[in-house]
């Protein structure tokens, strides 16, 4: 069965502010993953596998990188007569006030666009988790059910419940009760923060309940009382890489092949967008280098060691430099005798020769402006960094974007300090 009346919204307007620099000039679904991804490249390749073609993708936290990624929506086949992609930027005025203020009230802002694609369903999904999915067959539990609102739903561990929505079920799978980011839970069933609903059920609940402005906090709980709401019932792989702890997990299950493939998974991405991926040449290891369980991307120049990482696309690694454990973005430049050890570093960063990101074992030693960010020894440098020569940056530390050499401390960044301008 296809689902192919169904339109499907794509919520991309968060400020993921969890995952700290890496939001700093981006939205969160833009941000590079596996290398030659960005997050929202596994909602779009979805959709698109499950023969889905007629998407709108509601934006508003810094667009821009974004939408020059989403460009026409050819690189997932949204586009020709019967198949299209449309960004959504917010309706209203600059202030945050204006802003959308929770995912019931981002759709309810674009019911015009709603209402001009009259359809049976209507799926909305985040646009920053990990994860394959066929929509088809939750379209087709759905229906089967004769739900008016379905979730997608999979046990996670209770020590993480804190984190969703948690759904309480009967033997009919029907939504019974609810609770919303649980600190002592009752199930430990979580919402996906994907969802199906049937059209008319949907435009009649926005428009009589406008007070309502999220659908897990507000509409959900209201509507298992008084409506037909399901939980959809999901087996595989999905990872909500919100946080920095998350984002470096999941990459590292694509090394290791724990549960993910972009690849097997057919996730499609624009190689042709202002990144040029396309045009970037097959990777080059030289007579020295030293790769092992690691990801190398196209324009890749490799010389030192690399090991248990994710080098996107034109990373150079200069003769006896060193990549432990981490995440590079496209076009860093890793100077001669550097080592990098559980880091995260934002692209076109230049690591002088035999600097460290990562020096010593004090992994616990929590990020002093932002502990909930960095706690378990992962470190992040910004956009546009010159580490210079010889420079030492603990674990849990933060270095923001385009800083230079003229305020850099003397010879070190200790553990869990940030610096910024």
């Amino acid at each position: 069965m296809k689902g192919n009346d169904a339109l499907v919204l794509i919520l991309a307007g968060g400020v993921g502010s969890r995952l700290n620099i890496l939001v700093q000039k981006r939205a969160k679904p833009a941000v590079p993953f596996g290398g030659l991804y960005r997050i929202i490249d596994f909602a779009l390749s979805n959709v698109m596998n499950s023969g889905l073609s007629q998407v709108g993708v509601l934006t508003q936290y810094k667009p821009l990188s974004l939408m020059r990624h989403l460009a026409d929506g050819e690189p997932w086949d949204f586009i020709g007569r019967d198949r299209g992609i449309s960004i959504l930027p917010p309706r209203t005025g600059e202030k945050e006030s204006d802003w959308y203020k929770g995912t019931a009230d981002a759709v309810r802002r674009n019911l015009d666009y709603l209402e001009a694609h009259p359809v049976r369903e209507v799926i909305i999904l985040s646009g920053d988790h990990i994860y394959r999915m066929d929509f088809n067959a939750m379209i087709a539990f759905h229906r089967s059910k004769k739900a008016d609102f379905s979730i997608g739903m999979m046990i996670v561990p209770r020590s993480e419940i804190h984190q969703f929505g948690a759904g309480i079920i009967d033997d009919n799978n029907r939504i019974i009760d609810w609770e919303e980011k649980p600190k002592k839970p009752k199930t430990n069933l979580a919402s996906m923060g994907i969802y199906v609903f049937d059209y008319k059920y949907l435009i009649k609940t926005l428009k009589e309940n406008p007070s309502e402005l999220d659908f897990g906090a507000d509409i959900l709980p209201r509507a298992i009382v008084q409506d037909n709401v399901f939980a959809y019932p999901f087996y595989g792989y999905w990872r909500d890489v919100g946080t920095i702890q998350a984002y470096w997990e999941a990459n590292m299950d694509v090394l290791h092949r724990n549960g993910i493939s972009p690849q097997d998974w057919d996730i499609h991405s624009n190689v042709h967008s202002d990144r040029h991926y396309a045009d970037r040449p097959p990777a080059r290891l030289g007579s020295k280098a030293a790769v092992d369980t690691a990801l190398i991307s196209g324009g890749c120049k490799i010389d030192g060691k690399v090991h248990n990482s994710v080098l996107s696309p034109g990373v150079v690694v200069e003769e006896g430099a060193e990549i432990e454990g981490s995440i590079i973005f496209e076009d860093c430049i890793i100077r001669k005798g550097a080592h990098i050890d559980l880091a995260i570093i934002d692209k076109r960063v230049e690591v002088g020769a035999g600097a460290v990101v990562g020096a010593g074992t004090n992994y616990t030693c929590v990020n002093r402006y932002k502990p909930d960010h960095l706690y378990s020894g992962i470190s992040l440098i910004g956009q546009d960094v010159v580490i210079p020569e010889g420079f030492r940056i603990g674990r849990n530390c933060v270095v923001n974007s385009s800083t230079t050499e003229v305020v850099w401390p003397e010879t070190e960044l200790k553990d869990g300090e940030s610096l910024f301008f």
